[in-house]
Formats: C-alpha cells, sequence, structure tokens
C-alpha cells in the first residue's frame, strides 16, 4: 500500500478545490482528484487553456512544483482521524494529512419518468463531459431538459460541438424567470454571460413551463413527449440531455463526522466544519455557480493556513454570491408536477430496478431499502436517494464506507 503525507490535503479538483489550493500554497499542498484532468466540470479538460486567473495561478504552482497533484484517485474510506484511502490505478493510497478540505463538488438531479432508462438518454452535464471527452454529436437531433443555467451551457457547447440542439425545456416559469434577470441588474457579469450564451443560441427554442412527460424508442432513444401549459406534443430525436438542478456531494464529509443540514455541509465564516481541522467549500456547502466556489476556495485555503486576516477580505464577496446562490435556488425550485411523472412500472432506482409502483407504500428510504434494495446498487443512493427525496420526502442520512464502489483487493 502506497503512501502520501501532506500538511493540507484536498479533495476535490474543481473551481473550489483549486482556489483554496492556491490560497494554501505557502504550506504544503496535495490536491486529489477522481478525475483524470483537474477542472471539475466547468473546467475540465480545458483548465491550461480558460482565462479565468485562478486556473492561471494554478496552473503556474504547479509547474512550480508548489502544489502537488493526485489525479485518477477515489477517495472511499478513513483509516483513521487524519488519513484517508483512496483507490487509483496503482492500488490504495493512504492519504496522511495535518488539515483537510472538502472540495468534492456536486451532482446533477435526475428525476424518474416513463422510459428514462432508455440509451441515449444521459444526464446534461454527463454529455456534456462526454462530448469533452470525445463523443462526437456532429449532426446529432438532441433535446435537452429539466432545469437551471447549466442548462443553457450545455447547449450552448453541444451546439458548438456541431449538435442540431431542437429546443431547451425549462420547467421553471416565466415570472420566476424574468424576476431571476431582473436581480441580474447587479451582477453584470453574469448579465454579459447571459447575452453571450443567447446570442450564441440564436434559433434555438427555449421554453419555460416546459417539461419531459416520457420518452419512446425501441432498443433506443427515438422521441420525446414534452408538456407545457397542458398540451403535450412528441419530438423526434437522437439524444436527451436532462437534468433537475444539482445535488451537493457531502457523502465524505458524512462520512467524516462533519454537520449536514438541509442537504449541505455546514460551516461557520471561516469554512470550518463540525469536525475540528476538516474545512469545506465549494458546492457541498449550498449549490451556489463557480464564483460562489471560488471566494468559499479562498477563504478555506487562507483559513486552512492560519491567514485569517486574508480569508476576512473576502467575507464581503461571499455574502454577495450567497444571495445570488438563494435567488437562483429558488428559480429553479422543482415543481410539484413533476412528482407526478413516473408510474408504476417506471424504475427509480437503476442500479437493482427497482420500480416506482414498488417504492409508494413505504414510509422511509430506509424501510424502502431493506424491502426492496433500492439505494443498495453501485451508485450507493446517489441518484435514486435525490430522485426520491423529491418523489417522497425521503432522508437518505446512512453513509457507510466504501462511499465509492472498490475493488475488493484494495478494500
Amino acid at each position: 500500500m502506497n503512501k502520501s503525507e501532506t500538511e493540507i490535503l484536498i479533495i476535490g479538483g474543481g473551481a473550489a478545490g483549486l482556489a483554496a489550493a492556491v490560497s494554501a500554497s505557502d504550506k504544503k499542498v496535495l490536491v486529489v482528484d477522481d478525475n483524470p484532468r483537474l477542472g471539475g466540470q466547468i473546467w475540465r479538460a480545458e483548465l491550461g487553456k480558460i482565462k479565468s486567473p485562478e486556473a492561471r495561478e494554478l496552473v503556474e504552482k504547479i509547474e512550480q512544483k508548489q502544489v502537488s497533484i493526485l489525479n485518477n484517485a477515489t477517495v472511499f474510506g478513513q483509516k483513521d482521524e487524519q488519513t484517508l484511502l483512496a483507490e487509483t490505478p496503482k492500488g490504495t493510497v493512504e492519504l496522511n494529512f495535518a488539515k483537510l478540505i472538502i472540495a468534492t463538488g456536486a451532482r446533477e438531479r435526475f428525476l424518474p419518468f416513463p422510459n428514462w432508462t432508455l440509451p441515449n438518454i444521459f444526464g446534461a452535464g454527463g454529455l456534456q463531459a462526454l462530448v469533452k471527452n470525445g463523443l462526437s454529436v456532429e449532426n446529432k437531433r438532441v433535446v435537452i431538459a429539466g432545469t437551471g443555467a447549466l442548462l443553457l451551457v450545455v447547449a450552448e457547447y453541444l451546439k458548438f460541438k456541431g449538435a442540431k440542439v431542437l429546443l431547451i425545456a425549462e420547467q421553471t416559469s416565466q415570472v420566476k424567470l424574468a424576476k431571476f434577470g431582473f436581480g441580474l441588474i447587479t451582477h453584470p457579469k453574469k448579465i454579459a454571460q447571459a447575452i453571450s450564451l443567447k446570442t450564441k443560441l440564436f434559433g434555438v427554442k427555449y421554453l419555460t413551463d416546459c417539461y419531459i412527460k416520457s420518452a419512446e424508442g425501441k432498443g433506443k432513444l427515438e422521441a420525446v413527449n414534452l408538456t407545457r401549459n397542458g398540451k403535450t406534443w412528441r419530438v423526434e430525436c437522437d439524444m436527451l440531455a436532462c437534468g433537475f438542478h444539482l445535488v451537493p456531494n457531502v457523502e465524505l464529509a458524512q462520512m467524516l463526522g462533519c454537520k449536514v443540514e438541509n442537504g449541505s455541509v455546514k460551516v461557520d465564516e471561516f469554512q470550518q466544519t463540525s469536525t475540528e481541522n476538516i474545512f469545506c467549500a465549494g458546492e457541498p456547502t449550498g449549490i451556489g455557480g463557480v464564483e460562489k466556489s471560488l471566494i468559499e476556495g479562498k477563504i478555506a485555503g487562507f483559513s486552512v493556513t492560519e491567514n485569517f486576516e486574508k480569508a476576512k477580505a473576502f467575507f464581503a464577496e461571499r455574502l454577495k454570491t450567497q444571495r445570488f446562490a438563494d435567488v437562483l435556488n429558488e428559480t429553479f425550485a422543482l415543481r410539484d408536477e413533476l412528482k407526478n411523472l413516473p408510474d408504476a412500472q417506471t424504475i427509480v432506482c437503476r442500479c437493482e430496478d427497482v420500480r416506482f409502483g414498488d417504492l409508494k407504500n413505504y414510509a422511509s428510504f430506509r424501510e424502502a431499502k431493506l424491502q426492496t434494495r433500492c439505494g443498495m446498487g453501485s451508485c450507493q443512493g446517489r441518484i435514486c436517494g435525490a430522485a426520491t427525496e423529491f418523489l417522497f420526502n425521503w432522508k437518505n442520512d446512512s453513509v457507510r464506507p466504501p462511499i465509492f464502489p472498490v475493488k475488493l483487493e484494495n478494500l
């Protein structure tokens, strides 16, 4: 078993983790990420090319060997209070640290609807990631559906890569979006980003109050059925990119005993969790976008190295990003009609083939897990847990190591 020792261990190579690494780089820092390349969902495969000053500074720190990187490493367990276990292509690595920053980001929320398991139905961010890693969408007819600003970003990227984006179905209302847009007056950069996206998506339908009812296809996706204001119609397509906002990745924090409230890791003003010497930044503390992640990462990086005055300098900016995050989450809150999408035969737990009709009579996620194996597959409830939380208001508070599937030899 390989061993690695560092003063500051950062789990997650996205915006928050990278910002924290730069701020903490006067100490010995190790960034661990489960992807082949750093950058997270926002910057993956483009880290050295993007204009972000944080990204450029990090690349310089890495080149100067002020920050160490361990890619393709999935943290799955804990050996003791100051040692985590990670699986790599070369086996298990013991990660010993003095202080830890959790920057594990977020994942997409998926909601079940009839035939949502057909091939060529992807998560919105998932399809974007696949295309970034080489999947061709040239001349593919793509429908993008769900909720959140990510839909626009994915649509623009897929169009740039040659896809025929037929339409974007946004489940939230026009009234909410108008209110959200008006609130951007105090965020000129975001207004500029929105205008740029809209310009690049000229000719692509953007329908509010619109959502997926079902998918059709024999062996693979052939069409989707959409509904809007009581009207339902069919759209033939090759691919569906679908996502219903984001869910914080809090499993590692939970395993380490950090307090979690309302699905997010609880932190103090210096990004410290309820567990000593463990800090958290970015989406695990609440969904809020890349700006919030960068600011929280900076604060965590300075705080973990006890540069508290430098950390305090970013408090006001963090408050501004948090206010934006609150508006963002309110704008894209899921409508109740989405709870009625699955029928009795709709699969909810894809890993264990558990159907909606099998779950309706249970009172909790624990009870359903015991009786149906819902949440006991390889994703360990990451997909069906978020879905059943919305559908039934269940809470999945049980987190046990390994928090990701690993080879038996690495246990």
